[in-house]
């Protein structure tokens, strides 16, 4: 009889060869092994998962689109960006994951986010799959013309890969109503179809759902505040730093004050601000949602409480609690080592994998409670789906009872997570907990699928 090989070792050759197959793709390589070195004990405990393909299908984008997109500006002159759309996997339903329009955006990126979006939407426990777009364009400093002309100029071509019931996009970083509003017209004077549920993060009065902006930053609150009770803690009077100054970062900076939090700062690529007296949100979100602002800004109108580092670095702030809400990679090895020398009970990530591996390592050797994206920040996705019932059913439900479902869905992925590592044998690790109970409920899909 033949043995079986043992599954660290097939992990290990599978991620050699995604590296291999995926060149100069480093932020993909850094997910797909933080999601492989956490499932030997899932594969020795299920020999089903074991057989021959079914991680190397999971690791391999079902379909991965790139395409130009040609724009003229106010001047006439003409501009050509890449878009791409990662369409991951679908065996929990259409793919589901936001559109990316920033300089950044390259094939690796989009892949690595795709592939964290199939495992947090299989947490959310909704019947959705995992997908992620987007574009090298910059909306930054671009008039409300030239954002038009460039978003029907990406839905001319994407139109022909997405559907209610094939691939659903919403908004990421640069993404947001008024974007989704141009592409959703476009999609609509091409298709001539009034398909509610092709994009989500419309706004409220035509199909959208009260509390999506808010959901990834209360949802992220919300799994913190889960994580330190079941340290016999809660938020009231915790000091937290929050990094970013965009949607995630304000909607964070709202929730952690409603529950008794002081959040003392926010940020951007020039600097940090730090408020002693706690963030001023009304302040902050004119500046940043009506100006179109700097945090320097900010402090310069606070007044004597706040203050703007240039170029500095918002974990040196002591907090309680850490809210990574920026982008990828912000946390490293020696903020998380800075974080625990100033006490730091808890980190939860607001961003997709904003804490490098090093710096994830440092925080749970420590004994901090770490929340990882793929679970801390599902809020967004899991009010995307709701946002999706709704249109199907040709209604729109209440702000409160938008905000209880998402609670509801928040405390039970914090608890599937928290069972699964117990269950696994790495209790209060959050990771592994989110890895393998994403990964199980994928893996049972694929199997009763078939091959495909």
């Amino acid at each position: 009889m033949t043995s079986r090989p043992d599954p660290k070792t097939s992990l290990d050759l599978l991620r050699s060869e995604i590296e291999r197959r995926n060149p100069a793709e480093p932020e993909f390589h850094q997910a797909a092994r933080e999601v492989l070195d956490t499932l030997a004990p899932v594969l020795a405990a299920r020999p089903e998962y074991a057989e021959p393909g079914l991680v190397a299908r999971l690791v391999e984008p079902e379909r991965q689109i790139l395409f130009r997109v040609p724009w003229q500006d106010d001047q006439g002159r003409v501009h050509v960006n890449r878009g791409f759309r990662i369409e991951y996997n679908s065996a929990l339903g259409p793919y589901k994951g936001g559109l990316r329009f920033h300089p950044s955006v390259n094939l690796g990126i989009i892949k690595f986010l795709g592939f964290e979006q199939i495992f947090k939407n299989a947490l959310t426990g909704l019947g959705i799959g995992g997908g992620k777009g987007g574009s090298d364009f910059d909306p930054q400093g671009r008039s409300d013309s030239e954002v038009m002309r460039f978003c029907q100029s990406f839905m001319t071509e994407l139109h022909r890969h997405i559907g209610e019931y094939t691939d659903v996009p919403a908004g990421d970083i640069g993404v947001g109503a008024r974007e989704i509003g141009y592409l959703f017209g476009q999609y609509r004077r091409i298709t001539n179809r009034w398909e509610g549920g092709v994009l989500t993060g419309k706004s409220a009065g035509w199909g959208g759902s009260l509390i999506r902006p808010e959901a990834t930053g209360y949802g992220n609150v919300l799994f913190a505040e889960a994580m330190l009770r079941e340290r016999g803690e809660d938020l009231e009077g915790q000091t937290a730093v929050v990094s970013g100054s965009g949607n995630v970062a304000i909607y964070t900076i709202q929730k952690l004050t409603a529950l008794g939090a002081n959040p003392v700062t926010c940020s951007d690529s020039g600097g940090y601000v730090v408020d002693e007296k706690g963030i001023d949100l009304e302040l902050l979100r004119r500046i940043k949602e009506v100006e179109r602002g700097r945090v320097s800004d900010y402090a310069e109108r606070r007044g004597a409480s706040a203050r703007f580092v240039p170029d500095g670095r918002v974990w040196d702030v002591p907090a309680d609690v850490a809210l990574p809400s920026a982008t990828q990679n912000e946390l490293n090895a020696a903020d998380a080592a800075t974080l625990v020398r100033n006490g730091v009970k808890a980190v939860s990530e607001g961003a997709n994998m904003p804490t490098t591996p090093e710096a994830v390592d440092l925080l749970q050797q420590a004994g901090v409670a770490f929340g990882p994206g793929k679970a801390a920040n599902a809020g967004g996705v899991a009010v995307s789906a709701l946002e999706m019932t709704q249109n199907a059913a040709r209604t729109s439900w209440k702000a409160d009872q938008v905000e209880d479902e998402l609670a509801r869905i928040m405390t039970d992925i914090h608890t599937t997570c928290a069972e699964t590592a117990e269950r696994y044998g790495a209790p209060g690790d959050y990771v592994t907990g989110a890895n393998i109970a994403g990964f199980e409920r994928v893996a049972d899909a694929m199997l009763a699928q078939g091959v495909i």
